[in-house]
């Protein structure tokens, strides 16, 4: 029995959805979005390393998780231009199976990575203000480097499905040469939106909220005692809270498809509003 396999971007009932105007937009618009991302993010990521590199004195704690951070992120944009280009030849996959899955592995793991640095950031900015003398705080940057080197491990674990099961594979209804994710059972993609709702949103989300209302909270305790609060504490922890927060929608439109996968006309009622 032949399974029907599910494409790169998304579901594979989402390339049967009849509706010109969607895809004209995709084929137009999102190559030109995902160029923009892919410059900003190369150069934004790429200068973040060199100061992070050319630094003197002692990298801090949070200094380790937010270059690995930015390290995870440049790898994320080498990799755009690979989809950039197979988007604007309607999902013709030009680069070979091997490529195929090495992008994808690192789309993978850039997603895990980059979620879990950012808890870790407010993690460190949460124990330095309300336990600074923590065994954790006291073993310093090794300890850090330790945890970083267990979080890439764990995001290449996690993405080992694309190394399994990603495929190149010619459809003729769409007359594209696909990249495309080959699950051999459907509980696969099952484990999938499990893995990616628990580690992706429903641990780093909580504990981020927690950790940035008890900071908020001490700072502001501080500031009414005349203390001046140090902007790298204010500046951590408004990045980690805006890249979560523009990472919602995804979160959303990914629970939704957790519930919602088996029917495309859902799937594609919400590419079409």
């Amino acid at each position: 029995m032949t399974t029907v396999p599910s494409l790169a971007l998304s579901d594979w009932e989402l390339l049967h959805c009849n509706v010109t105007e969607a895809w004209d937009w995709v084929y137009s618009i999102q190559p030109a979005y995902m160029s923009i991302i892919c410059v900003l993010g190369a150069f934004g990521n790429a200068f973040v390393l060199a100061v992070f590199c050319i630094q003197k004195g002692h990298c801090s704690v949070a200094d380790i998780y937010l270059g690995n951070l930015a390290a995870a992120d440049l790898l994320m944009m080498c990799c755009l231009p690979f989809w950039v280009i197979t988007i604007i030849h309607k999902f013709n996959w030009y680069f070979g199976q091997p490529m195929c899955q090495v992008v994808s592995l690192i789309i993978g793991m850039n997603y895990y990575c980059s979620v879990l640095f950012l808890m870790l950031v407010s993690l460190d900015r949460y124990l330095v203000l309300t336990r600074p003398m923590s065994v954790g705080r006291r073993k310093g940057t090794s300890h850090a480097k330790a945890i970083c080197v267990a979080i890439w491990l764990t995001g290449f674990l996690l993405s080992l499905p694309a190394l399994l099961f990603r495929s190149v594979e010619f459809f003729p209804d769409l007359e594209a040469e696909a990249c495309y994710m080959d699950y051999p059972h459907v509980g696969w993609r099952l484990r999938y939106n499990m893995t990616v709702n628990v580690v992706g949103f429903l641990v780093p989300v909580p504990l981020v909220s927690y950790c940035s209302y008890h900071i908020i909270a001490i700072l502001s305790d501080k500031q009414r005692g005349n203390w001046t609060v140090p902007e790298i504490y204010l500046g951590n922890l408004a990045l980690a809270d805006l890249i979560l927060l523009a990472c919602l929608p995804f979160w959303a439109m990914n629970i939704l498809n957790y519930f919602y996968w088996p029917y495309g006309e859902f799937l594609c009622s919400q590419f079409t509003m």
